[in-house]
């Protein structure tokens, strides 16, 4: 039954990737139907994240307080009915609003998921978050291609919207039964009872946790504008259809599905050495995107590079990293602080990306917020001191 469990959280923030990955893809549609600018649709392409924001740091308090499935059940239900609402909107401000909702469900369930898994595989905790991260990716990858697909078959982009929405709402109506308190409420001071913490601070925000914070906040506005403009860049600038788009945004997911690979690595190696590694990556890889207007074989072998560093690596490791620099009964705290330090900056990410566009073009915007933005975050790591995380070896 545990087991089960797993499966259906990792199937459950599959679909919260889903819902959050379907819409840039089909951006250009719903600005021609609305008449939105490129600024207003960045906009809308990472707002989202505001809602995951406000979510984070009341969702860690809960979590600390009240039973971990509670949250996530609630979470669930909260960004489906943000989803099923999107298409309803007559126009920007209330699909701002539902976009908002949307986040702040998902916002909830990160933060009760990485919560329930960090504590019950606090011995593999980077292992457990790649394979979330890969239920993710999987998400990232199938959203655009069904998304799509289902826009051409149904002649609307709404039709995505209603699907994704509809699955949240079964898996959490299936949750309710299969989910078992012993997945999502252990006790992680139960599982490390034999170590000692005088060696780490006795706050949760602390200097480990800050410099995260600030590595954080840099990853997402960086990621999260390259993820919510990617569609657009290919479609506007290198002229490619609605499918081939499509295809490449999916790549992004394929490479995050290395998760796994990036998990298992943080538990074995110097988290911080493998972030900044990872970091100076996306860095390259950004000016290959932006700087070669390759085609779409090419394109797409840079975009599932992109998702492996910046999925596979990044997310997971940055999460785990954050939990690792508190004491275990604070680890609820730490993952509402990841929430809403990687994602409150990202919500603006894609309207910054978009302003940068307009003002000096695809290639240099991207060199500014994708290029240059990680190596602030390799700056901000250079604080963190793996010898006072919870797992460092005394």
């Amino acid at each position: 039954m545990i087991g089960v469990g797993f499966l259906l959280v990792v199937l459950s923030y599959m679909v919260n990737a889903m819902d959050r990955q379907v819409f840039p893809p089909l951006l250009p549609n719903i600005r021609e139907e609305y008449g939105f600018s490129l600024e207003q649709g960045g906009l809308l392409a990472t707002n989202f994240t505001l809602g995951m924001a406000l979510a984070g740091l009341p969702a860690g308090y809960l979590l600390d307080r009240f039973r971990r499935k509670t949250v996530l059940l609630v979470s669930i239900v909260i960004y489906s009915l943000g989803t099923m609402a999107t298409p309803l909107a007559t126009g920007f401000a209330d699909m701002t609003l539902y976009r908002v909702v949307s986040g702040f469900g998902e916002g909830m369930q990160s933060a009760a998921i990485f919560a329930a898994i960090g504590a019950f595989f606090a011995h593999r905790r980077g292992l457990a978050f790649g394979v979330i991260g890969m239920g993710y990716s999987i998400g990232v990858f199938i959203a655009p291609l069904i998304g799509v697909r289902l826009m051409s078959l149904h002649g609307t982009w709404h039709s995505p919207f209603y699907l994704f929405g509809t699955a949240g709402l079964l898996i959490a109506a299936v949750s309710l039964f299969l989910v078992k308190t012993g997945l999502t409420e252990t006790s992680v001071e139960k599982v490390v009872s034999t170590r000692t913490y005088e060696h780490m601070s006795a706050s949760a925000y602390n200097r480990n946790t800050l410099a995260l914070a600030v590595h954080s906040v840099i990853s997402g506005v960086a990621i999260y504008g390259f993820l919510g403009l990617y569609p657009t860049f290919l479609i506007t600038s290198l002229h490619y259809s609605a499918e081939q788009a499509a295809l490449a945004m999916s790549f992004l997911g394929f490479g995050g599905m290395t998760a796994v690979v990036g998990g298992w690595l943080g538990d074995r190696v110097n988290q911080r050495a493998l972030l900044i590694l990872s970091l100076l990556a996306v860095s390259v890889i950004s000016v290959c995107i932006y700087e070669t207007h390759a085609g779409v074989g090419v394109q797409c072998v840079f975009a599932f590079l992109m998702g492996a560093f910046g999925l596979g690596v990044i997310y997971p490791n940055t999460n785990s990293a954050m939990q690792r620099a508190v004491r275990p009964g604070q680890i609820g705290r730490a993952s509402g602080l990841f929430v809403t330090s990687y994602y409150g900056p990202a919500a603006f990410s894609g309207l910054l990306f978009a302003a940068l566009v307009d003002s000096f073009g695809w290639s240099r915007a991207g060199l500014l917020q994708v290029t240059v933005l990680p190596l602030l975050g390799v700056a901000a790591l250079a604080f963190v001191r793996t010898s006072q995380f919870n797992n460092a070896v005394r």
